[in-house]
Order: structure tokens, then C-alpha cells, then sequence
């Protein structure tokens, strides 16, 4: 399409033929004019209907936008200045015929300071001077300007102008022009909507991935060790974050009953962050410290060593790791910890009816080279429960925007493990009882996961 501006001669046309014809025949040259300009009217908008029907580019459809508009009125001069979503002006998207014209009048635009402040599209006081200057530019050409609006935001200008002729715009030709820059505005809001789409699928694969490393990181299936009953659980939330736990027998060379009998490492940690990074970091770490259990040193020694080989990694991504290291010995019922600032599990006593923390001091994975960590131990009794987990559970939000908190959590132990007799029974319930404070309709703000060790009774 030519760039240059279709001037309708229809007026003169109907004085030359006027001056030789009869009024009936100037009458019917008249209206045959009339036909055919509103026929081509309606072939312009049409055009720019189907445009914005099939456009993926939403520059090349506001490039097209003043040449119709200066062929719809009949006018040498259309302006177009879109805003962005911030309400500065788009410099880069400015259309403009004549062209000759717009390398001075953009310059003019790109040097007017307001029109680089945010929000300056909604303020009407700052529009009434952006049309000042375009007034000043055009001199006393005629002159009419309309917004472009959706979804009652302001998105741009529209001006139409004529440089050379005294020309007065109709009632139809704003009509005409109005429902050109009301299709604009449907144009730049369908763009906006499709980027924040092409955002949101991003963001849905980034999750997408995220969740497929982190169910390669769980564990599918607890395992058999002599002595105890095990049960674990991941709750995944809307995002995917960074919560870790494992099983990992200490002589993996074992196999069968004596592999069952022997020394297992039980984990549980959490990466500070979500999303995939978090979940890279979690690899890493779970990578370290399987071979870390390979060396059979005590708990406290592991997370030492653990925290000097990751460091560099952590602190360059500027994350930290909570963890919570155990190994627990069937033949004795001897478990040995040490923590890394993580969550401490909680231990239910079965003949004193009580539960009690299993903490001991440490300081995070990753936040000083010379930390140091400290190791205690507990003999386990039969029917005793432990519970594992992270502070999703804990940091859980309810309906009332009350916190799940660690008290409640003590409180639904004590319940579930007096009631049942199986720790999957008992993950089952406490799981249970979050989803419920939680609100079935409504996700979790962080992963939450749960690990349950019963003893078994003699």
C-alpha cells in the first residue's frame, strides 16, 4: 500500500461536471460520489477489522494505521503515538504521514521530558500539553486529536491534521476516526494480553521442569529397614521449591537382610528460593552428600564437610540450605543428628506420652567456611514416632491467614500417633489435617514435605 494520502476530488469533480449538466444529472454525479466514497470508507475500516483479526505484529499493524486514516478523512497528515504500559511514551512505535515530516516532529516528542514520567497517559493535564506541542508543530492547519483507550486505560493518541488546505472535519470523520483508534486500542490491549500469555507459559515450563527435577531428587519409594516403618510425602506448592529428603544406606554395597540391618542415613533439607535454581541446587547437594554417607563419619562431621564443598557454589548463587542429618543404627535403635539450622524433627515417646524436639547447634549449609556442627543421639524406643519435615508445614497459611505453626503441628502428632498404629496412617492424618486448615481450593506458598518413622513393637 503507498504511503502516500488519498485526497478525495470529489467536490471538484462535481463543479466541472456541474457547469455543463442539468441539476438532475449534477444531483445524480452527487450522489454516485457519495456511494462511492462511503463504499471506499467502508472497505478501509473493513481492512483494518481483518488486520486485527490476523496480526501477530503489533508494529506493522500501527505502521498501517495513519495511512488509512489519512485516506478514511481525506487528509495529508495522521499522527499515531502509543503509550507504554507504564504510561510513557513509546517513542519507538510513533507513526506518522507525511513521512517527510516525522523525523522532526519524533525529535520534538522524543526531547518532551514529560512525556518520559510514569503514569503520564493517565494525567489529562500532561496529554493537554503533549497536544500543545503537536499543535505548535503543525502551525494553523486544522486540527482534531482523539485517544486511544482500553479497558479504560489511556494508550495513546490518535491526531489528524491536514498541512496545505483549510480543511473542516465532520461529525463523520471523527465518528470515522474515533472507531479507528477505538481498534487500535483493541489491538494494543490483545498484544499486551498476549505477551503476559507468552509469559505465563514461560513460567509454566520453568514449573513444569522444576517439578520433574524435583520428583527425580524424592525418593519413589521408602525402603525396608530392620526395626522401623517408614512413610514420606511431598506436597508440592504452586511453585516449585527447593525441599529435599532421602534414605541412603551407609554400606550400599550390602544387599538383602544384612543391607536391611545395616546403618541408614535418614535427610531431610530445604534450599532457600524456588524454581528451578533452587532445584539445581538441590541436586548438588544431594549429589555431595551421597557421598559424603559413603565415608562413615558421625553426623556432625558430615555436615562439616558437606558445608566446606558447597560453599563456593552457595555463595555465588547467594542461597542457603537448612538440613537436617541423621543415621540410624536397627540393632542398637541408637539415632545420631546433627543439624544445619533446619526445622527439628519431633519425637513422640510412647510410654511417657510425650513429645520432644531433636535439635542440636549448627549453622546453615553455606554460610560461613568454619562452621562447626554439633552431634547428639537418642535411643529410640519401641513404638516411638519421629516426624520429619520442613517449614512448608509449618509456614502453612490457613483460610483465617493464621500460620499452621510448629505448636499445632506438636498437638496433631500427639493425636495421630496415639491413634494410629502405622506411620503411613499417621502421614496420612497430618496431611490430612493441613489440607484442611489450608482450604482444599487453595495452594500451598511452599512445598510442604513430611517423613515418618515409627518403631515397629516387639
Amino acid at each position: 500500500m503507498s504511503n502516500k494520502p488519498y485526497i478525495s476530488d470529489s467536490k471538484e469533480s462535481f463543479k466541472n461536471f456541474s457547469e455543463q449538466s442539468s441539476p438532475y444529472e449534477s444531483l445524480r454525479l452527487l450522489l454516485d460520489n457519495l456511494s462511492k466514497e462511503q463504499k471506499r470508507n467502508q472497505e478501509l475500516l473493513a481492512s483494518i477489522s481483518y488486520v486485527l483479526r490476523s496480526f501477530t505484529n503489533l508494529d506493522r499493524f500501527l505502521e498501517f494505521i495513519p495511512v488509512v486514516v489519512s485516506r478514511l478523512v481525506g487528509v495529508k497528515g495522521t499522527l499515531l503515538i502509543p503509550f507504554h504500559i507504564d504510561g510513557t511514551v513509546s517513542i519507538e512505535q510513533i507513526q506518522m504521514v507525511p513521512l517527510n515530516y516525522s523525523e522532526s516532529l519524533i525529535n520534538e516528542i522524543l526531547n518532551f521530558p514529560l512525556g518520559h514520567e510514569r503514569g503520564f497517559g493517565s494525567d489529562p493535564n500532561r496529554l493537554k500539553e503533549l497536544d500543545k506541542l503537536i499543535q505548535s508543530f503543525i502551525l494553523n492547519s486544522p486540527f482534531f486529536v482523539t485517544s486511544v483507550v482500553a479497558r479504560g486505560k489511556e494508550r495513546g493518541r490518535l491526531y489528524v491534521f491536514d498541512l496545505n488546505s483549510p480543511f473542516v472535519f465532520s461529525n463523520i470523520h471523527r465518528r470515522n476516526v474515533q472507531l479507528v483508534a477505538d481498534l487500535v486500542g483493541v489491538a494494543i490491549e490483545y498484544d499486551l494480553l498476549f505477551q503476559q500469555i507468552k509469559y505465563y507459559e514461560s513460567v509454566e515450563r520453568q514449573v513444569s521442569i522444576g517439578g520433574e527435577i524435583q520428583s527425580q531428587l524424592l525418593p519413589d519409594h521408602c525402603p525396608v529397614i530392620k526395626g522401623v516403618e517408614l512413610a514420606a510425602h511431598c506436597r508440592p506448592a504452586f511453585q516449585v521449591g527447593g525441599d529435599y529428603y532421602d534414605f541412603m544406606p551407609t554400606k550400599p554395597e550390602l544387599t538383602g537382610k544384612a543391607k536391611e540391618g545395616g546403618r541408614w542415613a535418614l535427610v531431610v533439607g530445604d534450599v532457600m528460593g524456588k524454581g528451578i535454581p533452587a532445584c539445581l541446587l538441590m541436586t548438588m547437594l544431594r549429589g555431595m552428600l551421597r557421598a559424603e554417607v559413603l565415608t562413615g563419619l558421625p553426623p556432625d562431621r558430615i555436615l562439616h564437610d558437606l558445608n566446606q564443598l558447597a560453599l563456593d557454589d552457595l555463595s555465588q548463587s547467594h542461597r542457603f540450605v537448612t538440613l537436617f542429618y541423621s543415621d540410624f543404627d536397627p540393632e542398637s535403635r541408637k539415632l545420631r543428628f546433627a543439624n544445619a539450622a533446619h526445622n527439628p524433627p519431633l519425637l513422640w515417646r510412647s510410654k511417657q506420652k510425650e513429645i520432644i524436639r531433636l535439635d542440636s547447634l549448627g549453622l546453615l549449609i553455606g554460610l560461613e567456611s568454619e562452621a562447626e556442627y554439633v552431634c547428639g543421639e537418642v535411643l529410640l524406643d519401641y513404638g516411638d514416632v519421629i516426624l520429619y519435615y520442613t517449614d512448608g508445614v509449618t509456614e502453612a497459611m490457613g483460610l483465617t491467614g493464621e500460620r499452621f505453626n510448629e505448636k499445632r503441628l506438636i498437638a496433631l502428632l500427639d493425636e495421630s500417633a496415639r491413634k494410629f498404629s502405622k506411620s503411613q496412617e499417621i502421614l496420612d492424618n497430618l496431611f490430612y489435617r493441613l489440607d484442611r486448615f489450608v482450604g482444599i481450593n487453595h495452594h500451598l506458598e511452599d512445598d510442604a514435605s513430611m517423613v515418618v518413622l515409627k518403631v515397629q513393637n516387639q
